[in-house]
């Protein structure tokens, strides 16, 4: 089982929603949210899991971005109660609480016994869940691959690491545009775990606000001859100023094409990039994630379909 654990920002929750609209999300993948925002796309992206019988784990308590205030403000009450309406009575809802040190998390557990998981990323944070966790029904503990915290967290695991190698520029990647980007799906059962967690190829860190960058870069994974995924950037030539972002995008996009003609590549994100190539447009820089997000999780889903 796959955890693709991505922030609730706009183009994130989109590419969760296209995978099932699309029709190309493994039933082997649960995507994580953690709500960065309380919107109408978030509540659009549930409701479209609800009825189509597809399982997604939402994080309760989150430590990044604005929701927690968000949900307070009573000009977003019908927001609220919409949010609230569709999560209710949703057996296919995972409820995942981010332990923290010092929490007591009883209303968590007694609201959500049935359907519950872990992530626990902070040492500090273990006497947390052996308090409270220890003994109860945990679908899914997720934890780094650590002594520390395989030791104390025993049962249910799932390995959560960030596999992204994050350049402080785009124009960075390329120096690298080519490397290693995970083994966990050919070694998470063989190590001990009952699953497998990343960021996608967006990365665990997280920024409340986006720039306008020199370089326009294309993240794709694929797999290569001994069934390790690898990652390949696509990067714009002129990256000397922010100025024509849609052509930095076409340069790019052009050596991803380019590229995949000896890959062959057929995902539905990958056919979409090959349209919006042939077309000569730009869909924004939003969309490039999205798209990128989209490839990645279809293609895991490939493979653990396959198993």
């Amino acid at each position: 089982m796959y955890f693709p654990y991505l922030r609730g920002r706009q183009f994130e929750l989109i590419a969760l929603r296209e995978l099932v609209e699309k029709d190309v999300l493994s039933s082997k993948i649960t995507p994580i949210i953690e709500p960065v925002k309380l919107s109408s796309t978030l509540v659009k992206t549930i409701e479209t899991y609800k009825e189509n019988n597809k399982q997604l784990a939402i994080i309760t308590n989150p430590k990044v971005g604005s929701f927690i205030i968000d949900a307070e403000e009573k000009k977003n009450q019908q927001l609220k109660e919409s949010l609230s309406a569709c999560l209710t009575e949703n057996s296919n809802i995972l409820f995942m609480n981010l332990l923290r040190p010092n929490s007591k998390p009883d209303k968590f557990i007694d609201k959500y016994s049935n359907n519950m998981g872990t992530i626990c990323d902070d040492k500090d944070a273990i006497s947390t869940y052996e308090e409270y966790f220890a003994l109860a029904d945990v679908k899914y503990n997720l934890i780094p691959d650590e002594s520390g915290f395989r030791r104390k967290i025993r049962k249910n695991r799932v390995i959560l690491a960030d596999r992204f190698n994050k350049m402080p520029r785009n124009n960075d990647y390329i120096e690298v545009d080519d490397e290693p980007f995970s083994e966990d799906h050919l070694y998470y059962l063989e190590d001990g775990y009952i699953g497998f967690a990343d960021y996608s190829v967006v990365g665990k860190e997280y920024n409340e606000t986006g720039f306008a960058p020199y370089a326009v870069a294309i993240h794709i994974v694929y797999f290569d001859s001994d069934n390790s995924l690898r990652v390949r950037h696509f990067v714009s030539d002129s990256n000397d100023d922010i100025s024509d972002p849609a052509g930095k995008f076409q340069e790019a996009l052009s050596k991803l094409v380019v590229w995949n003609e000896e890959e062959q590549l057929d995902t539905a994100a990958m056919k979409e990039f090959e349209d919006l190539y042939r077309r000569e447009a730009y869909p924004g820089l939003g969309t490039v994630k999205k798209l990128s997000i989209m490839h990645h999780l279809e293609l895991i889903g490939r493979y653990l379909d396959k198993e």
